[in-house]
């Protein structure tokens, strides 16, 4: 019964470890390759399909099961650890980062399948087929119930991509280890030379470790055109400041968001037009945001007496916060008294929320995924409608108008459906290109906004870049260059969402 448990123990390990080489794997995939929900669901259906040609292989295997389970408990033990280090490597060095990710999925994925089929037979001499079957099956998914709490919660956020599949190896080197200390009856004369296999693929697992988060850095580094000089991996997303000269170039999971050099020019024309036309604002939410430049422009009315700013992950806020590169360019703005930061779901908030504002300020991140598409969805924008008093107005970041037109029409036409006079804004930026917001307004037409925001004087504000004649150019499109796409373009909604696919399908390539 003991040799029973310790192999039952054994595929609860495996069942962790598996699932969790799948969730690296996927996330390598996304950010290095893009498109979240085309890599997570490829990943995924490779790996289980490999899983089945693992079983499948299964058949032909006999012998020494007990040896052979070890031996690739051993081979799952390298090939889980270097996951990371081979992906950043290859990516550095060539353009076949996903050939080298997808190839890993396969053999990851067949080593997995292969792991429940011999356990099931190895277990065959303890418990009867329907006992066997059943609790070895079982063990493996409660592994995998672990394995998605641990990657989420811990892997993640503290060891990141650099560490966690080393503790991946780690956890299928000490399956095998143990094996080969309680059941070494079964291997017979192949004892001596696990023993020493077991050795080597520690050292080759202390090596990885030692030298994974410099390999990795040249990996990343890569990706960036400019020095790193800062990086964290939070539960959501990859953080990375680089620096070029004086100036400094923030992005989020590989995405440009913002650059020292022009800020100002994204972040005085989301804030002032919708701060003027609002007349005298008081209650101001901010949607995103985290690095509190928005804010930083926000605090320039005497009108504000709260701005509560929503932004899901601690660890963009803190850095906005507290990191002398953010802090110097928000100017300290989210030490002011009048800030209050929450961090949540923007959807769920608001969702939840009893509170009403004059303002709400979108400034999120590209519609690039469907997760950030729900905050650019019909839904949220009446929710946003909701939350918004009588006279109340809303703005967003809506990509580029030129690189990425159905997409910005989609949030164009999102908006006005549920219940917003609307105004397309764009402005030339320089690290950006040309890019585009929309403001939405209650209780105006569309014309009367557009007439309102074209007299806007912001004489008595102080900005280093918008003024009247900048209001003029940006709210002018001049003739329509597409018009064959117009009444193409879709509502984004929860259930229908379309807009992350109009983002990708964008002319980026000419950007």
């Amino acid at each position: 019964m003991l040799k029973s448990n310790i192999l039952k123990l054994a595929l609860f390990a495996t069942g962790l470890s598996g699932i969790v080489a799948e969730y690296i794997l996927g996330t390598l995939a996304t950010y290095l390759l893009g498109n979240s929900v085309v890599q997570w669901t490829m990943i995924i259906s490779v790996m289980m399909f490999s899983m089945g040609l693992g079983s499948r292989f299964t058949r032909h295997i006999e012998g020494n099961l007990l040896a052979k389970f070890i031996i690739i408990e051993f081979a799952l033990s390298i090939f889980v650890s270097y996951t990371s280090v081979l992906a950043y490597t290859t990516a550095a060095l060539s353009e076949y980062a996903g050939f080298v990710i997808y190839s890993l999925s396969i053999i990851i994925g067949i080593f997995i399948g292969m792991e429940i089929p011999i356990v099931i037979r190895l277990n065959d001499e303890f418990e009867k087929l329907q006992i066997n079957v059943s609790s070895v099956i079982e063990k493996d998914y409660y592994g995998s119930l672990l394995g998605g709490v641990f990657f989420a919660f811990i892997g993640l956020p503290y060891l990141g991509l650099t560490y966690t599949p080393f503790v991946l190896g780690m956890v299928n080197l000490i399956i095998a280890i143990m094996l080969m200390f309680f059941l070494k009856d079964g291997l017979g004369s192949l004892r001596k030379i696990l023993n020493i296999s077991a050795i080597g693929v520690i050292s080759l697992i202390i090596i990885g470790a030692i030298f994974a988060k410099p390999i990795i850095l040249f990996g990343e580094q890569h990706k960036y055109k400019d020095l790193i000089v800062y990086q964290e991996q939070s539960q959501y997303q990859k953080i990375v400041i680089t620096k070029w000269k004086n100036n400094h170039w923030l992005y989020l999971n590989g995405n440009h968001q913002l650059s020292s050099l022009d800020e100002v020019m994204y972040h005085e024309p989301i804030v002032h037009p919708i701060m003027k036309l609002a007349k005298y604002p008081q209650s101001i939410l901010v949607m995103g945001g985290g690095d509190g430049c928005a804010v930083r422009e926000i605090l320039k009315y005497n009108s504000v007496k709260n701005i509560t700013l929503v932004d899901l992950d601690p660890a963009m806020t803190n850095l906005g916060m507290n990191n002398e590169i953010l802090r110097k360019m928000n100017k300290s703005s989210f030490h002011n008294s009048k800030v209050k930061i929450i961090n949540q779901d923007g959807y769920q908030y608001l969702d939840t929320t009893n509170e009403y504002y004059d303002v709400i300020i979108v400034d999120l991140p590209d519609p690039r995924t469907v997760e950030l598409g729900r905050l650019y969805s019909y839904e949220f924008y009446q929710l946003c409608n909701k939350h918004l008093r009588k006279n109340g107005l809303m703005i967003t970041q809506a990509g580029s108008p030129y690189f990425a037109t159905n997409a910005f029409r989609c949030i164009d036409k999102s908006m006005d459906e549920a219940g917003f006079a609307t105004l397309a804004m764009h402005n030339h930026i320089i690290t950006l290109g040309e890019w585009g917001w929309i403001l939405g307004a209650k209780n105006i037409s569309k014309e009367k906004l557009l007439q309102e925001a074209k007299s806007i004087s912001f004489v008595d504000i102080e900005t280093e870049w918008i003024n009247n004649e900048s209001m003029q150019l940006m709210t002018s499109f001049g003739k329509n260059i597409y018009p064959n796409t117009i009444d193409s373009v879709k509502i984004n909604k929860i259930h229908d969402p379309v807009l992350y696919k109009y983002y990708l399908d964008g002319n980026w390539d000419l950007y």
